[in-house]
C-alpha cells in the first residue's frame, strides 16, 4: 500500500515528517549510532573528524600556503574558519546526495512491506546529516571563539538559512533515490557531480573572484546560495540576502514538490526491478 498524499498540495512533500516523525528520528538515531558502533570511542568520532580535519585545513592554508580571503581583514588562523563554513555546507549536501542513490537498494526489505513508508527514509537521512552538520558548526563556533575571541550575534539565523535549504537537500535524496534503483550507475556519477559542486561553488575563494558574466551561471549551483548566507551569518556577522534566501526557499519547495511527485508516481515500480 502507498501512502495517499494530496499532491496538488505544495506542502506534501513535508507532510511525511508529520505523519511519521517519531519513525523518523528513530532511523535517524539508528543510522547515526549505526555508524559509530563498534568503534573505541563511538560516538565521540562525530566531534573528532569535523576536529581533525579543521586542523588540517588550518595547517595547509594558514600555515604552508598562507592564504588570505581577498577582500577582508583576516588574521592568521582566519582563512580556515571562512574555509570551514563552506567545507561544512558541502559535506551537509555530499553526504545526502551520495547516499540517496543507493537508499531504496539497501532498504529492499522495506519496499517488501507494503505497510512502510518509504518516503520517510529521505527525512531520515537527511536527519543524520543534520546532526553531523550540527557537529561540525559547534566545532567551528568553538575554534573562532578561539581565534577571534567571539563569536557573531548572527549566528543565530544560521538556523533560518539551514531551512531554506532543507526543501532542496530533501528534493535531492528522493529524485536520486528514486533513479538510483533504476540506473545503478548513478551512485558513481554523483561522487563526481558533488565534487564539481564543490570547486563550482565559492568554498575555496570569494564569489566576488569570478567575472561578472559567469558569476550569474556560478548560482545555479544549490550550493553557492546557502555557502553564501552561512558564511555571512557564522563569519562576516551580517544578515544574509534575505531576497535571494526567500527565492531560493521559492524554488527548493518547487523542486521538493516535483521531486516528491516523481518519487510517488515511480515507487510503483521499486519491487519489479529490486
Amino acid at each position: 500500500m502507498i501512502s495517499n498524499y494530496r499532491l496538488s498540495n505544495p506542502l506534501s512533500p513535508f507532510m511525511p515528517l508529520k505523519r511519521h516523525h517519531a519513525l523518523v528520528v528513530q532511523i535517524a538515531k539508528r543510522d547515526v549510532m549505526g555508524r559509530y558502533r563498534g568503534s573505541f570511542i563511538g560516538l565521540l568520532w562525530s566531534f573528532l573528524n569535523p576536529l581533525f580535519m579543521l586542523a588540517i585545513y588550518t595547517f595547509v592554508f594558514s600555515v604552508i600556503f598562507h592564504s588570505r580571503w581577498v577582500g577582508q581583514t583576516s588574521g592568521h588562523f582566519d582563512f580556515a574558519v571562512i574555509l570551514f563554513a563552506g567545507l561544512n555546507i558541502n559535506a551537509f549536501y555530499s553526504e545526502c546526495a551520495n547516499r540517496a542513490p543507493t537508499l531504496i537498494i539497501e532498504n529492499t526489505n522495506f519496499v517488501k512491506k507494503v505497510v512502510f513508508p518509504l518516503e520517510t527514509l529521505g527525512w531520515s537521512i537527511l536527519g543524520s546529516a543534520l546532526f553531523h552538520l550540527l557537529v561540525s558548526t559547534i566545532v567551528l563556533l568553538a575554534f573562532s571563539l578561539f581565534v577571534r575571541g567571539s563569536v557573531p550575534l548572527t549566528i543565530v539565523l544560521f538556523p533560518v538559512v539551514v531551512l531554506a535549504f532543507l526543501p532542496v537537500m530533501v528534493g535531492t535524496i528522493w529524485l536520486l533515490a528514486s533513479l538510483g534503483v533504476f540506473l545503478r550507475d548513478l551512485k558513481q556519477a554523483i561522487g563526481v557531480i558533488t565534487t564539481a559542486m564543490l570547486f563550482l561553488a565559492p568554498v575555496f575563494y570569494p564569489i566576488t573572484n569570478i567575472p561578472g558574466q559567469l558569476r550569474y551561471w556560478m548560482y545555479l549551483n544549490p550550493l553557492t546560495e546557502i555557502v553564501i548566507a552561512s558564511r555571512d551569518v557564522l563569519v562576516w556577522d551580517r544578515m544574509p540576502n534575505w531576497t535571494a534566501l526567500i527565492l531560493y526557499t521559492a524554488v527548493g519547495m518547487c523542486f521538493a514538490w516535483a521531486s516528491f511527485a516523481w518519487f510517488q508516481r515511480s515507487r510503483r515500480g521499486f519491487a519489479d526491478v529490486l
